[in-house]
This record gives structure tokens, C-alpha cells and sequence, in this order.
């Protein structure tokens, strides 16, 4: 019977001993899925057990965008600058960028962006264009099956000091084509260089 009870005791310090191990074993793997707090950037080279993580993009854009092709000026104190202008891999070219209200007021005039020709767009910047003036033709924003733009939709309101980003995705002028002219109605044209 002693005997017994010692192969159950011995039997139950096993298993808690492999428990504290397999808790250990979880607590030092783990380490490598926290977010770097501060200025730390995240190290791209290989852990040491030989494998590497997969890359991660940055998809979203920055709250303040480093580049400015182009800006201009819309109602009093509204402003439309334009960041980049992409080629995209399948003959497109996304142009993007952010509208500021520079005004106490909120603005809510938003509705000729979204331009003349019919859609299903609602409010948005459907009625963006892109000119292509050595080729002589003019660019529309592109549309899905269901007639809604390729573009930012849902802008109804601007607050006061307030910026909001933008983006339209246009088919893409000849590769022979570097700038464009670019307009958005109540916004003064601006031309763009085109990259990629």
C-alpha cells in the first residue's frame, strides 16, 4: 500500500513538474510577438533559431504625409493636397492625398465633388479628373460593377482644423506620360508628376 501511494505522489510530481516546465517554455516564446515601445524599430534580421519573420507593410498612410506634388485651393480656407501619384501594377494610377478646413466653421459642401455623371458613389470624390495634355485625353475615376467609384465615398463634413485623406484610382495614361493635370470641382487644377 506504501508503495502504491509513493508511485501516486511520484506519479503527481511529474505531472505538476511538467506543467512549471511547459508554463516556462511558454513565457520565454513569446517574446518576439510584442509591439517595440518608443523610437525602438523592429530588428529585420533573422531570430536566432534561423527563421524570419515575415515582413510587415505599412498599408495605412501616415497621419503626415512626407511628400507634396501639388496644392490648391477650393472654397475659402478649404485646401487639397496631393501626396502621390502611383502606377499601379494593372494599368491603373491612384492619386492621394488630404483636404484640409482651415476655417472655425464646419464645411459641408461637399456634394460637387462627387461630380456630374451619375453614380452610386453618394458623397465622395467620384468627380475627380485626370488630363493628360500631350496625349490629349482626360482621365474619369474608375468604377466597379455596381457603378461606385474607385475613390474615397462617405465624406459628408469637414470639422473645423480638420483633415481627411483622399485617394481616386484612375486608368493609367501611356508610360511615355510623366504629369497630369488634376482636378476636383470647386478645387483650382493642379499638375502632378505621376511615379512608378
Amino acid at each position: 500500500m506504501s508503495m502504491r501511494h509513493t508511485v501516486k505522489v511520484r506519479g503527481g510530481a511529474a505531472v505538476a513538474v511538467a506543467a512549471v516546465l511547459a508554463l516556462t517554455l511558454a513565457g520565454c516564446g513569446g517574446g518576439d510577438d510584442k509591439k517595440p515601445q518608443g523610437d525602438a524599430k523592429p530588428s529585420a534580421a533573422p531570430s536566432q533559431g534561423g527563421t524570419s519573420k515575415k515582413p510587415t507593410t505599412d498599408t495605412a498612410p501616415s497621419a503626415e504625409p512626407t511628400e507634396v506634388l501639388a496644392t490648391t485651393n477650393g472654397d475659402p480656407g478649404i485646401v487639397l493636397t496631393v501626396n502621390a501619384a502611383a502606377r499601379d501594377q494593372g494599368g491603373f494610377v491612384t492619386v492621394s492625398g488630404q483636404i484640409k478646413n482651415n476655417t472655425d466653421k464646419v464645411f459641408t459642401k461637399v456634394t460637387a465633388w462627387r461630380g456630374d455623371e451619375k453614380n452610386a458613389s453618394g458623397t465622395s470624390v467620384a468627380g475627380a479628373t485626370l488630363v493628360d495634355k500631350p496625349g490629349k485625353k482626360r482621365y474619369y475615376v474608375l468604377r466597379d460593377t455596381e457603378s461606385r467609384c474607385l475613390c474615397t465615398t462617405g465624406i459628408t463634413r469637414i470639422e473645423p482644423g480638420a483633415t481627411i485623406p483622399f485617394f481616386a484610382q484612375f486608368p493609367a495614361p501611356p508610360a511615355t506620360t510623366a504629369e497630369v493635370d488634376f482636378s476636383l470641382p470647386t478645387f483650382a487644377t493642379a499638375t502632378i508628376k505621376i511615379s512608378g
